[in-house]
């Protein structure tokens, strides 16, 4: 985070510097440094910080999407093979299902446009460039709708009408062949 200083301030600046800050750590030194400046002049213009949330999109569907990495790779086609790692969450944080685990890498292969994946993985990936990452909330009626994931027993793995969270990296799409 970098703070500009109005000109009667300058010889005065405040620069934080980590890999991975916590939100308490940001919260804290960045609350300080502020008082810090206003203590002593005026601030013209405050920086964002490097780790700024990210922006909020939403479909038409009802899918929100935050993109956490950008990429200037093309998007894919209806019914290209698209290769995809993808955690998914339930609303309270709980991993239900994801295409890796420590030390694996695998992608989950499927036709786009199809019925393989849920409709909300389909309809995020098909506005995905190659290479992007976004964190995706899905509705219900885009997931599993009102039957969820459930045993005979009754034990649901994704209760009926939940939301749920992706993170999902586009790896690769290539055309089907003939």
């Amino acid at each position: 985070m970098a703070i500009t200083l109005a000109p009667e301030c300058q010889g005065f600046s405040i620069t934080m510097v980590s890999q991975n800050p916590s939100r308490r750590t940001v919260m804290k030194t960045a609350a300080s440094s502020v008082a810090a400046v206003i203590a002593t002049g005026s601030v013209t213009t405050l920086v964002p910080p490097a780790n700024a949330a990210p922006s909020i999109y939403k479909l038409d569907s009802g899918i929100k999407y935050a993109i956490t990495k950008e990429s200037d790779r093309g998007y894919p086609q209806p019914g290209d093979i698209v290769a995809v790692e993808y955690t998914g969450y339930l609303s309270n944080g709980v991993i239900f299902d994801a295409t890796h685990s420590e030390g694996k890498s695998n992608a989950l292969l499927f036709k786009l446009g199809s019925t393989a994946v849920i409709p909300g993985m389909n309809q995020m990936v098909a506005e995905m460039k190659v290479g992007q990452k976004v964190q995706a909330i899905i509705p219900p009626q885009l997931a599993f709708g009102e039957k969820g994931i459930c045993l005979e027993s009754g034990e649901c793995l994704v209760k009926p009408g939940s939301t749920l969270v992706y993170d999902i990296l586009l790896k690769k799409s290539t055309i089907p062949p003939p």
